[in-house]
């Protein structure tokens, strides 16, 4: 199961930036930051209602996006039970978000800087056997306080929400939320159950990004909610 996240997350906004999949991505960009002329959107849950929708690969290319426009951006793995981020950056998972809500580690040691430019990474860390009481936790609260004072855009890998409840926990405590879903395979039904759930935790829905349709030479799409 870890090979195949491993293979799913394709850092394109890295390797070839001119993609017109990139350019949808920077599309993505542009409406969160037309989002925030009334309301400041830094902290950012990214997440699917079902698994293996790419909600991991549209929330490493956003940070890479964000990053490229000179933000200082961090990209937290949230999903404390099938994490990924590491494998998509080659990076560590010895220690992580866990690590720094148990208090094990402070955040400046358990961040990691990556090839990117302006863009570094909060692994999971070890997973967890209570990963949604650790995120809903007053120490996530405290660190997210903390990281806001350190990065322009914090965006948050989050489980698919309707598998377990850590998106709602996570969302709550962010500015907005982007759900992914697959064209072709995520249920209408499910998507739709998904986004009442999503509404619940009083965070605004920025939009869906919809992945897997080829148009124009691309296979993403954006629209805003």
């Amino acid at each position: 199961m870890r090979s195949k996240d491993k293979k799913q997350v394709n850092l394109i906004a890295q390797t070839n930036p001119k993609s017109p999949i990139t350019e949808q991505y920077r599309l993505i960009r542009t409406n969160i930051q037309f989002s925030s002329v009334d309301k400041d959107i830094q902290t950012i849950v990214v997440t699917s209602s079902e698994p293996n929708d790419g909600k991991s690969t549209t929330a490493a290319n956003l940070a890479i996006v964000l990053a490229q426009e000179e933000k200082k951006v961090l990209l937290v793995d949230s999903d404390l039970r099938k994490p990924s981020v590491h494998y998509a950056f080659s990076l560590s998972n010895i220690e992580g978000l866990t690590s720094v809500l148990t208090k094990k580690m402070n955040i400046e040691k358990a961040v990691m800087k990556t090839t990117v430019p302006n863009l570094e990474i909060l692994t999971s860390g070890p997973i967890p056997p209570n990963p949604s009481e650790l995120l809903n936790s007053k120490a996530i609260e405290k660190a997210i306080d903390e990281l806001k004072k350190i990065y322009d855009y914090i965006i948050f890998d989050t489980p698919p929400v309707l598998v377990v409840p850590d998106s709602q926990i996570v969302a709550n405590k962010c500015d907005g939320v982007i759900m992914v879903v697959a064209s072709g395979k995520t249920n209408k039904q499910s998507a739709v159950k998904a986004k009442e759930l999503l509404v619940k935790a009083n965070t605004p829905l920025l939009g869906v990004v919809l992945n897997g349709v080829e148009t124009d030479n691309s296979n993403y799409y954006y629209y805003q909610s």
